[in-house]
């Protein structure tokens, strides 16, 4: 449990240390055999070409779909797998593919797994979630937190609707407003390369199929069962604990993505091994709260009024801060 302060509408501020690296400390003294855990799965990359692969087979389905039957397709098929893909390249953003070894051979194949989200967002995503994982709760260095005029204008049962619905469009914008970066190479790279395979699919396949992969982003992304898991992972609905796991059958299109708490200890282990932490170290997760549903999470957030975009703790930036060490 984390010692947290709360004013009315505000977020939940503590002092106490970033719980992972601790954990973590505790857990490798016992168990030093996790690290044996640590490296690449080469099975994900295929699991994602065969994503990339019914996206791009589906652009000649859809195209020929009256609007009504086009968006539901879109809704449940393509934000599906776009949901899916965005998970893959979390597992990219931490070299898990192809190790740690090849970090290039990993953004590179996250461009590849981009191309059916309609915007290019893989190689930068990386570099701000790493520090998501370095500065956990840190304002202003970790930009998964939601910024106070979010959490000001979207506290109500209507407003969280909404909040849910714009989530991909808040998400990916809020590093440009808190810690804007120089783009990279790469970055610009990602960018040419996706308007130019979606100005290609425009041509070619028309304005249905082009909404079919940008429309399965936003609505895969928003107002959709597997967007649970961005509610569920760090939102405060026990007092004092900051991170959730959800074991349940969701994992199996998320790249074990519920496995959060496991995840944020072990962020070198990649998703298809993390089930393997809990089962070599079950005393230091048996007693952490969980979700037993992404979708009850999305119900809950919006229905229970102590529950908000406010409910996350965070850290004041303290001078010099250091980084947490992620591997040991």
């Amino acid at each position: 449990m984390v010692a947290v302060e709360r004013k009315k509408k505000d977020f939940y501020w503590t002092d106490g240390g970033e719980p992972h690296a601790i954990r973590r400390k505790a857990i490798l003294a016992k168990y030093p055999q996790i690290k044996e855990l640590y490296g690449s799965d080469l099975h994900m990359p295929l699991m994602v070409t065969v994503e990339v692969l019914i996206q791009a087979a589906m652009l000649f389905y859809v195209r020929h779909l009256t609007w009504p039957w086009l968006v539901l397709v879109t809704y449940v098929v393509s934000g599906t797998i776009n949901h899916s893909l965005l998970l893959a390249i979390h597992e990219l953003a931490h070299n898990l593919a192809f190790g740690h070894n090849h970090a290039t051979a990993n953004k590179v194949f996250s461009i590849f797994a981009n191309l059916p989200m309609g915007l290019p967002l893989a190689v930068s995503y990386k570099k701000y979630h790493m520090e998501h994982h370095r500065y956990q709760g840190t304002d202003g260095l970790d930009v998964d937190l939601p910024t106070p005029i979010e959490a000001r204008l979207f506290s109500s049962t209507l407003g969280k609707i909404v909040w849910l619905m714009i989530l991909p469009i808040t998400y990916f914008l809020r590093p440009v407003f808190i810690r804007p970066k120089p783009f990279s190479v790469l970055e610009i790279a990602n960018i040419v390369v996706q308007l130019s395979a979606d100005a290609l699919v425009y041509h070619f396949l028309g304005g249905k199929a082009l909404f079919y992969l940008l429309g399965g982003f936003m609505m895969g992304l928003g107002l959709h069962p597997m967007s649970g898991h961005l509610i569920s992972e760090h939102y405060i609905f026990n007092r004092g604990n900051e991170t959730y796991s959800y074991y349940g059958w969701m994992n199996m299109l998320t790249f074990n993505e519920g496995y959060h708490n496991e995840h944020h200890d072990f962020p070198a282990v990649p998703g298809s091994r993390l089930p393997m932490v809990s089962k070599i170290a079950p005393e230091f997760y048996k007693d952490l709260p969980t979700h037993d549903s992404w979708v009850g999470t999305l119900v809950n957030f919006v229905l229970r009024d102590d529950v908000s975009p406010y409910s996350r703790i965070k850290r004041e930036k303290k001078a010099n801060q250091g980084r947490v060490d992620l591997y040991n």
